[in-house]
């Protein structure tokens, strides 16, 4: 029979009625002749419980413990779904990472999804099985040890089941119906799109789109894996949510798709940096070996040997950010004058697969901000993305401004 992935978040499993009622949408699923492999999150805010537990407990903790113990949320849910889908004499067998086994590497709390071997499954589903429930978030490393994928890391065990399995399409169920052209909590007008390509969602994840996660997009581009994210609180049809695929599926054909932020930015810049050949790698190097996420970086023209180099993080990674750069200058490995950090700053997006044949919207986007008044602090652009940094304090009015100069409401 063909297989169907659906997975279901944690709002979507966060009380028996909710669990009872995303159950429904499964035995529907199999009525129509589909093997269903149901991916779970643990009910919502028991994993924070359990993070807080371990804070508790251990501040210094063994990462092998935290995993073991934040893992069992979602074992939970997927015992109580395939106990559901039994009283609806639905065929139905829970499955733990080790069980399958989704075999990942040994980077405890972010482990990597390396194999997924199809025989266990497989063998039930041809003993009558009808849905396998999955634990989302974990696997197994080659020590036998559990692992955690990172928050969020359902969604990726969703992506990777349905790579493994061929599986015909994979449902990500959730709190919002779909994937919107920008927050409709900032944009009133912001509209759902029916498609998006793979390549978009993958910025507007990476850029602060909170409805997927960034590497559960990248394997479905991967895999060509048909995605669609849909409500698990609204009426189901067969065209409801919005299906992530492939750039040639996509109806659309607009410069820009969407309008991403993310609020938390902070905008560092060494002052007076000796410029010499190797010395990005010198400021970079510490940076990347400290786990600081750089983005955005702008070097200015060089004046009598020295330059300013500006670069981009989340603003949580500003202290991790200034102690390497210290300590790399202490150590003789670079030299400026000062280091200045902007902590007031947000990160606005334009993203659309039409910007490569259609050109014009970097003009629009940047006259449209001084329209608005809006101060542009860094810029940044990719083949399919123009990223700007502004103060915070503009961030909604920038959204709501872009949203309305590129005419998103309107379908094409």
């Amino acid at each position: 029979m063909p297989v169907l992935v659906m997975k279901f978040g944690g709002t979507s499993v966060a009380t028996l009625d909710r669990i009872r009622r995303a159950a429904k949408r499964v035995g529907v699923e199999v009525s129509k002749g589909y093997d269903v492999i149901v991916i779970v999150s643990a009910m919502a805010g028991e994993t924070n419980k359990l993070v807080g537990y371990v804070g508790d407990t251990s501040p210094l903790y063994d990462a092998r413990e935290y995993d073991a113990i934040v893992s069992s949320g979602e074992n939970v849910t997927a015992g109580l779904m395939a106990l559901t889908l039994q009283e609806m004499d639905v065929p139905a067998r829970s499955w733990q990472g080790w069980q399958v086994p989704v075999k990942t590497t040994a980077a405890h709390s972010a482990a990597r999804i390396e194999e997924i071997p199809t025989d266990n499954i497989n063998a039930k589903f041809g003993e009558g099985m009808r849905v396998a429930v999955v634990a989302g978030f974990q696997g197994v490393s080659p020590e036998g040890r559990i692992t955690t994928l990172g928050r969020g890391g359902s969604d990726t065990t969703a992506v990777a089941f349905a790579a493994a399995f061929g599986a015909e399409r994979c449902d990500i169920y959730t709190d919002v119906d779909g994937v919107y052209t920008t927050d409709p909590r900032i944009a009133s007008k912001a509209r759902k799109l029916d498609r998006i390509a793979f390549e978009e969602m993958l910025e507007l994840a990476s850029l602060g789109a909170k409805v997927l996660q960034t590497r559960s997009v990248e394997l479905a581009m991967r895999y060509n894996v048909k995605l669609r994210v849909l409500s698990s609180f609204e009426e189901q049809s067969d065209e409801a949510g919005t299906l992530v695929c492939d750039e040639e599926d996509v109806m659309e054909n607009r410069p820009v798709s969407g309008i991403a932020y993310s609020r938390d930015e902070a905008k560092m810049t060494l002052i007076s940096v000796a410029d010499r050949p190797g010395i990005a790698a010198a400021i970079f190097g510490p940076l990347s070996e400290a786990g600081v996420n750089v983005d955005m970086i702008i070097q200015n023209i060089a004046e009598e040997g020295r330059t300013d180099m500006t670069f981009s993080c989340p603003v949580d990674q500003v202290a991790r950010a200034e102690k390497a750069l210290n300590e790399a200058k202490a150590a003789g490995d670079i030299n400026y004058h000062d280091l200045v950090a902007d902590t007031d700053v947000a990160k606005i997006s334009a993203v659309g697969i039409g910007m490569r044949s259609q050109s014009g919207v970097a003009a629009t986007m940047f006259k449209t901000l001084s329209d608005e008044g809006i101060n542009i602090k860094v810029i940044a652009t990719s083949e399919i993305k123009i990223s700007v940094l502004v103060d915070r304090k503009y961030m909604e009015l920038a959204v709501q401004a872009l949203h309305d100069a590129f005419e998103l409401e309107k379908a094409t």
